[in-house]
């Protein structure tokens, strides 16, 4: 039941994934439409002005098939550094999954840091970090592959001794990657808080076993004992590595009202035990944050005005397959026009940070089994296409998509408004912006033609 902003309402073909260009080049069969996505990276080596750009297609024995030519303009200023937190949800263990790795084989880490790599450089800054397997899109009772940076090895019952080798590791590999945040995995189950996350200790065998899971109360005082010991090494570890003010945490995702004692209750004890770190989930219930349980709320995007209207600081948002009626997001059947135009709305109402759920989540809702995201693309009819994944696994790495780059574009945008800011204040910034327009930008409505977005860009230009 979408609005009418649709490309179509109907099954088909998308374009969406972006595959590299090998030695063999292209195929182009009569008849048929095919696409190039041709970018050009500046190092900020090139002076401002004109260039001209030609795209050729030649045959495989050198003759001359096509061109096309573009000029592009290179202006004499420079985007500042983004100060948004961006972070898609980063799922290690279906990296591992549609490669059919081993958990941190050598293998594994090296297309980790190539999915790193490819999120940094489209605007992503912030990691989920798999202290324990993510309790996330997880069935009741069922169990994701385990990815489980932390060692953990019970000593006694209530003694435990932890190791942080693997999470060093991951912290090296997300700075050489371009990532700057970390953001430690959920301590308490998705949908109330109930339980603990899978977390696997190393036996007196040598072997592992689960300590913690589905069967555990969240308020039992096992796994608070486990918190008590675990939270302030990890604390001092994070400290040791002076990556502390760069880490945030969660306690429980999409809590609603009826979970409110189970909430309560964990969120009292993580704030407890982290006094000095930022804790931020997803929640849009306005009367829920009343409560004063999450001082770092992330509305829905069609939720997000009552935050607004309270001047709530440093405001997150985020979308997923819920915000689908007026509001912009990157599902297959949605113009490009209407992923991009989320710059703009996170400039005008100053939003601090912005989430999403999937990165790479290559499996089915609930985790229920493994999908091909080439050829499953609504998490086995569960979400809009386009919802659970930005990127694709190619042969050697993620394959990038066309709404990766609209998302890069659209950062691009909130970045070259900054840059306006400073220029010219920011009243008159988005006045600039709105220009033209019937009603102001909100985040439940704004324009999503394509001329209208790019008019927009040059006038900040």
């Amino acid at each position: 039941d979408q609005d009418d902003d649709v490309l179509r309402k109907t099954p088909g073909l998308y374009p969406d994934p972006l595959y590299p260009i090998g030695e063999d080049g292209i195929v182009i069969p009569p008849n048929q439409w095919r696409s190039l996505w041709v970018s050009v990276h500046l190092d900020g080596s090139a002076p401002a002005g004109e260039y001209g750009i030609t795209v050729r297609l030649l045959r495989a024995d050198g003759e001359w098939l096509a061109e096309e030519s573009v000029t592009l303009r290179v202006l004499a200023a420079k985007l500042p550094p983004q100060k948004l937190i961006y972070t898609n949800w980063f799922h290690t263990d279906c990296i591992a999954d549609v490669y059919g790795l081993e958990v941190f084989s050598e293998r594994h880490w090296e297309l980790i840091g190539k999915f790193m790599r490819t999120a940094s450089e489209h605007g992503m800054n912030m990691v989920l970090t798999p202290l324990f397997t993510p309790p996330l899109d997880t069935a009741v009772g069922g169990e994701r592959t385990t990815v489980q940076l932390v060692d953990v090895e019970r000593t006694a019952p209530g003694e435990y001794r932890f190791g942080f080798s693997r999470l060093d590791r991951w912290i090296g590999l997300a700075f050489a990657s371009g990532l700057e945040y970390f953001e430690m995995s959920h301590l308490f189950t998705q949908w109330g808080a109930k339980h603990a996350p899978k977390i696997m200790a190393r036996t007196e065998s040598g072997g592992t076993e689960r300590i913690f899971g589905w069967e555990t109360d969240a308020a039992g005082p096992e796994y608070r004992r486990f918190l008590e010991a675990f939270l302030p090494e990890l604390v001092a570890f994070l400290k040791t590595k002076g990556v502390a003010d760069r880490c945030w945490f969660h306690v429980s995702d999409e809590t609603a009202l009826k979970d409110l004692e189970s909430y309560r209750s964990a969120s009292s004890i993580v704030r407890e035990l982290l006094p000095e770190f930022p804790v931020l989930d997803a929640l849009s219930d306005f009367d829920f944050y009343g409560l004063g349980l999450m001082p770092r709320p992330v509305p829905a995007t069609n939720h997000i005005e009552p935050f607004l209207a309270h001047g709530i600081p440093d405001l997150w948002t985020y979308y997923c397959c819920g915000q689908y009626k007026g509001t912009s997001n990157r599902f297959f059947n949605m113009p490009s026009g209407r992923t991009r135009v989320l710059g703009l709305q996170l400039f005008k109402f100053d939003i601090a940070g912005f989430l999403h759920w999937g990165y790479n989540f290559y499996n089915s809702q609930y985790s229920l089994k493994k999908i091909d995201p080439y050829r499953v693309t609504d998490a086995g009819c569960a979400f809009p296409s386009g919802d659970s994944f930005i990127v694709y696994p190619g042969e050697d790495g993620p394959v990038e998509s066309l709404r990766l780059e609209l998302m890069q574009q659209a950062l691009q945008d909130l970045r070259a408004l900054r840059l306006l800011e400073e220029a010219i204040g920011k009243e008159k910034a988005v006045a600039l912006i709105e220009e033209g327009l019937a009603e102001p930008i909100r985040f439940a409505s704004a324009p999503s033609d394509a001329a209208w977005l790019l008019g927009v860009r040059e006038r900040v230009n």
